[in-house]
């Protein structure tokens, strides 16, 4: 559970980045980190598409310089973007210019007011030097579809077990999701199951 819905005390690491929306509101807000991928953002846009859902795509800047076709597909679905830094970084291993250097370079691309720290973690002068820049948004849920210990079925789990109103949801549009088998067995399965309980979906 600590993964896949963080605590408190974890929450208040970050005190002004954003967890969780409205619990008051049954809504919930997909979003995807690590694209855009080729092989794999398409079929992502097309079965929001084809659901009548806006998402929120934490772009990785690199991804973004390499697959342009693929990051304009996003942008002309009118799906919201994140920055999710240049090269998907820890924020522990760099130091802090480099760090902010490299979210920086992302912006160029993607300009963008939101950003995610890969990894869900970032020093605390990074975190306190790019609350001034972005909305910093973190997650209520995390699937773990990357996870190559986690079963299809087991993704899907996790989506309705924690799931909550407000609940910021993140899969990942990336290589790792799809040849697990993970992304394309729990997403759809999560967005039949989400619209059953009656949540709205929206963007950040």
């Amino acid at each position: 559970m600590f993964i896949e819905q963080p605590p408190c005390f974890f929450r208040a690491l970050y005190p002004q980045a954003t967890f969780r929306m409205d619990p008051n509101e049954k809504a919930i807000y997909l979003t995807f980190d690590d694209g855009p991928i080729p092989e794999v953002t398409p079929w992502v846009i097309d079965l929001l598409k084809k659901n009548n859902i806006k998402a929120t795509f934490f772009m990785v800047g690199d991804n973004v310089h390499k697959y342009p076709e693929t990051f304009k597909m996003v942008v002309d679905a009118g799906h919201r973007l994140g920055n999710h830094t240049y090269n998907h970084i820890k924020g522990f291993e760099y130091s802090n210019s480099d760090y902010l250097e490299n979210t920086n370079k992302a912006d160029k691309l993607l300009k963008t007011n939101l950003f995610r720290p890969p990894h869900g973690h970032m020093g605390f002068r990074q975190y306190y030097t790019l609350r001034n820049h972005f909305h910093i948004i973190m997650w209520d849920l995390v699937t773990r579809d990357y996870s190559k210990r986690m079963r299809p079925d087991q993704v899907f789990n996790n989506v309705k077990q924690y799931v909550r109103n407000g609940s910021i949801i993140t899969f990942h549009d990336s290589l790792k999701s799809w040849e697990n088998g993970n992304l394309p067995y729990a997403l759809p399965r999560s967005i039949e199951y989400l619209k059953a309980q009656g949540y709205e979906f929206k963007t950040l």
